[in-house]
């Protein structure tokens, strides 16, 4: 099964190039497009103010983050849980800033930019010209946001791991029987494809029928070969 990573960040602002810093992370695990209920959830500690409007987007305020590790001390463990599987993120571009911007800066390896699918760019190319927002994409695939009164790490990455099945084709993969997917069966001359019935129905009609349908058969067709090549006699036909 294919392993992917649903992953969300929350920060202090748009851009880690003029100082705004990353404060919450959070990764959904899933394999062949179905989460598989692992996950990883770290606040982190900004080293720096947030701002009022960023407060009014996510919750997230100085008092939350002043005990939480810095990004250095969770990037362990961050990177033991991603390993090396593709990143999916909504606007990717902008957690991939921020994620590389935070690497960079306490010495570790940034990530492939190869690596990250942007499910913004899925959903452009599904529905152009339409709002293709995370509360958009959840509003028209019927995704329920009573539970996200404010932006969040977590629940934003598992409402994005819904959307992305739902991009995918997810459910309709995930509703298919193992065995729509297995080789036809083709039966046999004169065997049938499907297993008897344990109890077999009462023939519909009557012996002296049956016998009459035998005689009109024969009176009536010259070529019995399509009835033979199934090795059925004519009155079995009947």
């Amino acid at each position: 099964m294919a392993r992917e990573i649903v992953l969300d960040t929350e920060t202090t602002g748009f851009d880690p190039k003029t100082g705004d810093r990353l404060i919450e992370v959070g990764c959904i695990e899933i394999e062949d497009l179905l989460p598989t209920g692992r996950m990883f959830h770290r606040l982190v500690n900004p080293e720096r103010s947030i701002p009022a409007d960023a407060i009014r987007v996510h919750g997230i305020t100085d008092d939350k983050v002043a005990n939480a590790p810095k990004f250095a001390e969770i990037v362990p463990d961050l990177m033991e849980f991603i390993g090396d599987a593709p990143l999916i993120a909504h606007n990717a571009n902008f957690d991939r800033n921020f994620v590389d911007f935070e690497l960079n800066r306490c010495g570790a390896p940034i990530t492939d930019e190869r690596r990250w699918i942007d499910t913004l760019q899925l959903a452009q190319k599904k529905f152009p010209g339409m709002a293709n927002s995370l509360d958009a994409l959840c509003k028209r695939f019927k995704i329920s946001l009573v539970e996200r009164t404010l932006h969040g790490a977590l629940i934003d990455a598992r409402l994005l791991a819904e959307v992305y099945l739902e991009l995918r084709g997810g459910k309709e993969r995930a509703l298919d029987l193992t065995a729509a997917r297995g080789p036809i069966v083709v039966a046999a001359a004169g065997v049938s494809a499907y297993p008897p019935r344990p109890r077999p129905l009462a023939p519909a009609s009557t012996e002296a029928e049956r016998a009459a349908h035998a005689a009109f058969l024969k009176a009536e067709l010259k070529d019995l070969s399509l009835w033979e090549a199934y090795g059925l006699d004519v009155a079995e036909a009947a």
